[in-house]
């Protein structure tokens, strides 16, 4: 296939590249505009003093460490005397001096909080 002297192979690309670029750029600019507005996400009404904003210290620790919890293969029937009740990242465990236990089934699991 002979191609005459004066006309090029390929087309140039720089031109549909710079059309794609600037309307990619006026459409995240449209789409910040909108999100900055609040007409996509609702603005967050935070109050002061509960757990879950900012300024409060348990929202602060709550949001900075986080705890994990750890089964182990040892089961108990009963739990020993003396235990509490405490919450932990949601979940419901028993403490019982330096243990955790956790209710599975009908039996407690003795679990490791890290």
């Amino acid at each position: 296939m002979n191609h005459p002297v004066n006309q090029p192979v390929h087309k140039p690309m720089f031109k549909p590249v710079a059309l794609a670029t600037v309307a990619l750029l006026a459409v995240g600019a449209v789409v910040d505009s909108v999100v900055k507005m609040g007409l996509v996400f609702p603005p967050a009404a935070a109050v002061v003093g509960r757990p879950a904003t900012p300024v409060s210290v348990a929202g602060v620790a709550r949001r900075t460490t986080r705890r994990v919890i750890r089964r182990s293969a040892i089961y108990a029937a009963t739990l020993p005397v003396g235990c509490s009740t405490i919450y932990i990242e949601g979940a419901m465990l028993y403490q019982c001096g330096a243990t955790y236990y956790q209710p599975y089934n009908n039996q407690y699991v003795v679990v490791y909080v890290d």
